[in-house]
């Protein structure tokens, strides 16, 4: 397995001048109600105002930018539920460089019709029966295709550090920092970040209880899976941390914790009515932790990363019906 050495602050602060003026430096949000709610002064990092929607645009851009000429004019593949999906089609579309994404058919519509807006190939495939890797990796043999992962790559890992690294030169010291995880991405490289620049800064990952993969992973020292796990947070569905990311989060993050689906619901009514915008049920993961009480900060000055805001809008009525029931 990898050291944890695979990606350092160096990668993130170079991975920041290479997407300077192409990602969005994205706005800091905070709110009164939710600081009184939780004893916190809270600084929300919205990566839903990212370019495609998601932090995934950094990662994506990172490692596009770093191909040789020769991997650029043959093309990438990925494969992605959606997120990573529209970020790897948007920077191939900005780097001229083609793009083919293996996406489950469930995938939300809308993550669907903005990646083949970008001008990806999408190649779709059911989650009940195929892997998705050994599918990718198929694919990408036979057509000669660089494999960019969604979150197990250096260079992507150290783009999505980029995220927390803008949070702190902006706003500071902070006493915590509050990450969604998935494959532990945006997770292990906004750990690096942090604790680079703030050392005593604590850095807490945030997942679905009902895919607690990375949670068991931290707590047992071994890399466990999960099988499409039934969450409506869709960006953090996948089956485990990566041979880069899972020693990068055992080294860098100083707790994993997991918040219920009705908390997850909750949060994102709450950002949505109070915040007032657009946040998808992933990107609150570490909010909920927060204002759920899963996690307690008294007094401290907390980071949060609101990691996206693509929801598929034809099933708001019924996600927000449920969250208020």
């Amino acid at each position: 397995m990898p050291q944890h050495n695979s990606v350092n602050i160096t990668d993130v602060q170079a991975a920041q001048k290479r997407i300077l003026g192409i990602a969005h430096r994205t706005p800091v949000l905070t709110s009164r109600t939710f600081n009184n709610r939780t004893n916190s002064q809270v600084f929300f990092k919205c990566e839903n105002f990212q370019r495609t929607g998601a932090f995934k645009f950094r990662g994506a851009y990172n490692a596009l930018a770093q191909l040789s000429a020769a991997q650029k004019q043959t093309g990438v593949l990925t494969y992605s539920s959606g997120n990573h999906a529209q970020a790897i089609a948007l920077a191939g579309q900005l780097l001229n460089i083609p793009t083919t994404i293996v996406m489950p058919d469930d995938a939300p519509a809308v993550k669907q019709t903005a990646t083949r807006g970008y001008g990806a190939e999408i190649i779709l495939y059911n989650r009940q029966e195929t892997n998705r890797e050994e599918l990718a990796q198929n694919l990408a043999s036979d057509r000669s295709l660089t494999l960019i992962p969604p979150y197990d790559h250096p260079h992507v890992v150290a783009g999505q550090g980029t995220t927390a690294l803008e949070l702190i030169q902006e706003v500071g010291e902070l006493d915590l920092l509050l990450v969604c995880c998935g494959g532990g991405g945006l997770l292990s490289g906004c750990a690096i970040a942090a604790k680079a620049i703030l050392p005593n800064c604590k850095v807490i990952g945030v997942e679905p209880a009902l895919a607690d993969d990375a949670t068991r992973s931290f707590h047992t020292k071994t890399l466990q899976t999960v099988k499409n796990p039934n969450t409506i947070a869709d960006g953090a569905r996948t089956p485990s941390l990566g041979k880069i990311t899972f020693p990068l989060v055992l080294h860098y993050v100083d707790d994993m914790v997991t918040v219920s689906e009705e908390a997850i619901l909750r949060t994102m009514f709450f950002l949505w009515e109070r915040l007032k915008i657009v946040v998808e049920p992933t990107g609150v993961l570490a909010a909920a932790a927060l204002l759920e009480g899963v996690v307690t900060a008294p007094e401290a000055r907390v980071g949060v990363i609101i990691s996206g805001g693509n929801v598929d809008l034809a099933q708001v009525g019924k996600l927000f019906s449920v969250g208020l029931n």
